[in-house]
């Protein structure tokens, strides 16, 4: 049995981020690192999905090293309101739509699920065009096909293997996005221009400004990450068997926030820093070039070219390189967007839920799985653009990710819900800054729309 939980003070709720106090006696040497890695990771790799790249790509290309900040100034913000949710799974053992259906009204719990499902749905629909895309360009086989055999993979790896088995092969996979900072480091750049756009922000209150500001937050700080985080939090204490206490809490094992802390922060870091690469990549080889709008997937792979430029065939490697990495997260993110809507509706509506259990023992979640997967498939048949589809998508997320980071900056802050382990006062203001941030941003957008100068 897992060893009893230490009394509340040993995991100071004011050192929300972090590793805890608790961590001291304990050497954090990089062979822990790895142990404690989990939950986190995963949902900052999936973080950095084809929504991401092409939201990036297509920031780099239009404003060159113009949003830089946005990677440094985005993770405090990002591991605050990632390691909220994972502590509200941990300390509650519910996910957050459960935690929202004990301890809010019936309307608030409809609201924030009905968003959630929608915006992973659109995700979902862009995800799958964007892998099909990219694999069109080292595949001979129409985009539509590939689009239907993205989508059954997923759907039949989600529903009869471990999510966590395959997700362990596709993250290799996920290591051609290395290609980025190889090619940013290969190249002559202005550093002295890089690292002062990187520190200092750089605002236009221009529509085209606000409307890939609004696509940069809202594909790093998105809507599911905050239930999948949350839930496989759950998911990660059934695994370890810890039991729970006469109210029905689980009694964390000993050091379990701090490690928890650790694991997101290094998923986190890991995301923005990708983001980094991605935008200065885009930025020094297409911008830089006179490429300020990309079209294609064959557009946003241009940026790979000088890596690979001593191959035969330049173009191609480049084109390969950018597929597998799209691949790759994209099939590491499209089952994370359909669990997490199937655990927010599940959840709400009192099914069985967790990807632990069999097709047999929860079929109401697996079905919202495969209804998320097969709407958001249909949508690449009605003749959207993928790179443009996944820009809107994420501009889609900045605006969804407002309400639901209201109420996520409630939870964390509320003693009756969270006790003990409520976040500190650096948690709170972090998770709020997040909300304020992201609600100037979409309300600009809008005004911008709304009244055109």
């Amino acid at each position: 049995m897992s060893e009893p939980q230490p009394p509340p003070s040993s995991e100071p709720a004011s050192n929300p981020v972090g590793p805890g106090d608790d961590a001291g006696p304990r050497q954090r040497d990089l062979l822990r690192v790895f142990k404690v890695l989990g939950p986190g990771l995963i949902t900052g790799a999936a973080d950095d999905d084809p929504s991401g790249i092409a939201t990036y790509s297509q920031t780099g290309a239009q404003f060159g090293y113009g949003m830089l900040w946005t990677a440094l100034y985005q993770i405090p913000l990002l591991l605050a309101v990632q390691e909220a949710c994972a502590r509200i799974g941990a300390v509650t053992g519910q996910g957050l739509a459960g935690v929202i259906k004990q301890h809010y009204s019936r309307h608030v719990l409809i609201a924030m699920v009905l968003l959630v499902v929608a915006a992973n749905t659109i995700n979902i629909g862009a995800d799958i065009g964007a892998v099909a895309d990219a694999a069109a360009l080292v595949v001979d086989a129409p985009v539509w096909a590939l689009a239907l055999l993205t989508a059954a993979t997923v759907l039949l790896l989600e529903v009869f293997v471990s999510y966590r088995v395959y997700a362990r092969f596709l993250k290799w996979l996920a290591l051609a996005l290395l290609a980025y900072p190889a090619t940013a480091l290969i190249i002559e750049q202005p550093w002295r221009e890089i690292l002062y756009a990187t520190f200092v922000p750089h605002i236009e209150f221009t529509a085209s400004f606000l409307f890939i500001i609004t696509g940069v937050f809202g594909t790093s700080i998105s809507p599911y990450m905050f239930f999948w985080q949350a839930s496989q939090e759950v998911e990660e204490l059934l695994d370890r068997k810890v039991s729970m206490d006469e109210e029905g809490r689980p009694r964390l094992p000993r050091y379990y926030l701090s490690d928890m802390r650790l694991d997101v922060s290094v998923g986190m870091v890991t995301a923005e820093l990708v983001q980094w690469f991605i935008i200065m990549t885009t930025a020094s080889v297409l911008f830089r070039n006179g490429v300020t709008d990309i079209q294609t997937a064959a557009d946003a792979a241009q940026a790979l070219e000088p890596l690979v430029k001593s191959f035969p065939d330049a173009g191609q490697a480049a084109k390969v390189l950018f597929a597998a990495g799209v691949i790759g997260l994209g099939l590491l993110a499209i089952p994370v967007l359909a669990g997490s809507a199937a655990y927010a509706l599940s959840e709400a509506l009192g099914w069985k839920e967790g990807l632990s259990n069999k097709l047999g023992d929860a079929r109401g979640f697996y079905g919202v799985i495969a209804v998320a997967t097969l709407i958001g498939l249909l949508l690449n048949f009605i003749g959207v653009n993928p790179i443009k589809a996944l820009v809107y998508t994420a501009v889609f997320n900045g605006i969804a990710a407002v309400p639901l980071l209201y109420v996520v900056a409630r939870i964390n802050g509320d003693r009756a819900i969270m006790g003990d382990s409520r976040g500190g006062p650096w948690s709170r203001t972090f998770v709020w800054l997040t909300f304020g941030v992201m609600a100037l941003s979409g309300a600009a957008l809008l005004y911008t729309v709304v009244v055109p100068r």
